[in-house]
């Protein structure tokens, strides 16, 4: 459970990310996605997967995070914080990369991955510790992958 909750969170890191409005996003990406919500707000895992296999819905159902200008935060069943990230994200390069780093519960832990963007979901896939930072959108040895999705208000 703490290890889907702390991908949902890096995964939401993610999605800020991917919307464009981290750190290191180009000018253009900074309107956000089609919504006209920009990165800013609330999303729920739609589904994750861990070393080649998903994980159970039960595990991610009722998982939060809430994206601000420059954090990400996850919050599991309980609604208590289960996860906290800062990010960078290069926006240059297909698909964008994303670089994480931690503030709870593993302050300082990094995460490598890549982000893309569809509509109201997010994709995000980045390496575990030891592990390669992915190419594609699926999880590989020692790599989470998450979709995310905006929830509507």
């Amino acid at each position: 459970m703490k290890n889907v909750l702390a991908l949902a969170a890096v995964f939401c890191l993610t999605a800020l990310v991917a919307l464009g409005q981290g750190p290191g996003a180009k000018k253009d990406d900074k309107a956000g996605d089609k919504t006209g919500k920009g990165i800013e707000g609330r999303f729920k895992i739609v589904k994750a997967f861990k070393d080649g296999k998903q994980e159970p819905d039960k595990e991610v159902k009722d998982v939060m995070v809430v994206i601000t200008k420059n954090t990400i935060i996850s919050t599991g069943k309980d609604k208590k914080q289960v996860y906290g990230a800062t990010y960078t994200l290069d926006t240059s390069k297909e698909p964008w990369q994303i670089s994480m780093v931690g503030t709870a519960p593993k302050k300082g832990e990094k995460a490598e991955g890549i982000v893309k963007r569809d509509g109201d979901k997010l994709h995000v896939c980045y390496a575990l510790p030891g592990g390669k930072v992915p190419t594609t959108f699926e999880a590989g040895e020692k790599q989470h992958c998450i979709i995310l999705e905006r929830v509507k208000e």
